[in-house]
């Protein structure tokens, strides 16, 4: 499964995804986890399965949606807490639940 993170330059993820990717491997799961500037979304979705969005771009939730519905790309703003904490295996778990 492809996730994308877009947050506002792409960088404050970056400790995310890497919890995120020690999480899937703890799992067994095969996640493709990457970061990119929420101005860079419409480039990065084509092989995305869930799009998620840090907290601090989650005010463009509408835009994200205009861009991922047509695609059938679920998208929603990672929670907070888990997104302050870097809590890769409850992103994660967020994540294959979007999908479902």
């Amino acid at each position: 499964m492809k996730i994308n993170l877009f947050c506002a330059a792409g960088m404050s993820t970056s400790v995310l995804v890497k919890k995120m990717q020690e999480a899937a491997k703890e799992k067994g799961k095969d996640a493709e986890i990457a970061a990119y500037p929420f101005s860079e979304m419409d480039q990065h979705l084509d092989d995305t399965d869930v799009a998620l969005l840090g907290p601090q771009v989650g005010f463009n939730l509408g835009k994200a949606k205009e861009m991922c519905d047509p695609k059938g790309i679920p998208v929603d703003v990672i929670p907070s807490a888990d997104y302050g904490m870097c809590n890769g295996m409850n992103v994660l778990k967020f994540a294959y639940k979007l999908k479902k």
